[in-house]
């Protein structure tokens, strides 16, 4: 079994989802993160969640000139394996600053490599993510799709992925899980961690939570004339915690495999709801109105997208357990609990 992994990006969103799941289930965990996106007092809360060894090393894993330090973090921990979410992630912003992320984003996958190496810890669970597939297929889509990612951030994850297999083919020792997940939504049942992004939210749910809970006016709804049932976009929203359990799952699948590999898995429930549904779901939980506003099309969005979880179910024996009204009922709590997010 691999249990002392590192987490990049472990004070994030997911990643601080992802710290609890694992050290709840006995994991150590070495977290860097440079908080750009996320909150010291983030890695607090895990902390309060979820007993165990826990360390932290504040690092830009995209800085060359923090490499060695990451590296001799890592090899002082022992690393066996890590969990890599650290990177931009907004799919705009990824269309009007290109070089950002691919600099970022690839720098960052290159310096783990290079941390792992010097461990000799060959287990990598990848956060990838469902723009890989772009719009060449039609839902639910699964790991045998085509791949044609739409936007600079996809590209991002599409080139790590290929960068890991190649990887694998240079030294089969290498085992690599890419986790190809759709929407993340919700929070932790306690409230205590949730999702809590700088600036003006990239992403749906953060959205419609800021205006339920009165930091912003309106929610805007970009493009209603996409052809769906209702002429806004389709996603396949998971619940965060459904999806920590799918990053153990994936990798305790790497550390018992005998035979190395790489593995890309669906991580999703299945199902397709559109914004408005998605903003309906969200009244009925908190019982706020959400006005909303309909706006042009992002550049890089596509009509729909939901998978077909069920490899998920047979490689690794995981499923989705939460419904949208659970979804929106913990990102809810979370926010009315935290209404500037970890800011106070």
């Amino acid at each position: 079994m691999a249990d002392r992994i590192i987490v990049t990006g472990g004070a994030g969103y997911i990643g601080s989802h992802v710290c609890v799941d694992l050290l709840s289930a006995g994991k150590s965990l070495l977290i860097i993160d440079d908080f750009s996106n996320s909150s010291p007092e983030a890695v607090r809360r895990i902390q309060e969640l979820a007993e165990g060894d826990i360390r932290l090393l504040k690092s830009d894993l995209a800085d060359p000139a923090q490499r060695e330090r990451i590296i001799d973090a890592a090899r002082d921990f022992r690393a066996q394996g890590a969990i890599h979410l650290a990177g931009l992630k907004a799919v705009g912003e990824s269309v009007t600053e290109p070089e950002r992320y691919y600099r970022v984003n690839l720098g960052s996958a290159l310096t783990l490599i290079d941390a792992l190496k010097a461990t000799g810890g060959k287990l990598i669970v990848f956060s990838s993510s469902a723009t890989v597939y772009g719009d060449r297929n039609k839902s639910p889509v699964d790991e045998t799709g085509l791949l044609g990612p739409t936007n600079p951030y996809g590209r991002t994850k599409y080139f790590i992925e290929e960068m890991l297999r190649d990887l694998h083919v240079s030294d089969p020792g290498w085992k690599i899980a890419n986790l190809r997940y759709f929407n993340p939504v919700g929070a932790h049942p306690s409230g205590r961690i949730g999702e809590d992004p700088n600036g003006v939210p990239n992403n749906l749910f953060p959205y419609i939570a800021q205006v339920a809970v009165g930091r912003r006016e309106k929610l805007r709804v970009f493009g209603d004339d996409y052809d769906t049932r209702d002429g806004t976009g389709v996603r396949d929203f998971i619940h965060v915690c459904d999806l920590a359990r799918g990053h153990r799952a994936a990798l305790d699948h790497l550390a018992r495999e005998k035979a190395p590999g790489v593995v890309d898995v669906n991580l999703g429930t299945g199902l397709g709801y559109s914004v408005l549904e998605a903003v309906a779901a969200f009244k009925r939980a908190s019982n706020r109105d959400i006005p909303y506003e309909i706006a042009p099309r992002r550049e890089g969005d596509i009509a729909e997208i939901y998978a077909n979880p069920s490899k998920a179910k047979a490689l690794l024996g995981w499923t989705a357990e939460k419904s949208l009204d659970d979804m929106c009922a913990d990102h809810w709590r979370w926010q009315r609990e935290n209404p500037t997010g970890y800011g106070e």
